[in-house]
């Protein structure tokens, strides 16, 4: 009879055992929208600066721009006799006269490669100077850039061009 009594209290110990391991209050994260995910994923706009008006700089760049058009020029010039010294010294030997002239001429537009790729050089200093100083980008000194860089390609792809159609030392 004691078995039986010990078995008819044993649902409501195991009630009060569930019931108390109910107890701690363990929280979990909500399952609705957080406030962060209200605002989007769009990226937020982005204020650039403008820069300033730099007479200095102004002026800098109608210096530079002047001898980029000299260097230009100069190898232009220089451009058309590398060809015409190159047209003899394709079929003459290495080592030749007409051979060596054309490599000549070929070391004088290689000179003038060098000074415009030295200009870029003086502009992106420049750039990184106004840069260090938390300056913003000044589109005047960028498009000087730009048009030097092309020069100096162009410049690089032409002494290519001419090279390429010499024969090998």
């Amino acid at each position: 009879m004691k078995h039986a009594a010990s078995l008819r209290f044993a649902p409501l110990v195991l009630i009060v055992a569930v019931g108390a391991c109910s107890q701690d209050k363990v929280s979990y994260p909500s399952l609705g929208v957080r406030p962060i995910e209200k605002l989007g994923f769009a990226e937020p706009e982005v204020k650039t600066a403008v820069a300033a008006p730099d007479p200095a700089l102004d002026a800098e760049i109608v210096t530079i721009s002047g001898k980029l058009d000299a260097i230009a020029k100069g190898f232009a010039r220089d451009a058309a006799k590398a060809e015409a010294a190159a047209r003899v010294g394709r079929g003459a030997a290495v080592g030749s006269e007409g051979w060596i002239a054309a490599q000549s001429a070929l070391a004088a537009l290689d000179d003038w490669r060098a000074q415009s790729s030295s200009l870029v050089t003086d502009i992106e200093s420049r750039a990184t100077d106004r840069a260090a100083k938390l300056q913003p980008d000044y589109p005047a000194l960028a498009a000087i850039r730009e048009k030097a860089q092309a020069e100096t390609d162009r410049e690089g792809a032409t002494i290519a061009r001419i090279q390429a159609g010499l024969p090998a030392a």
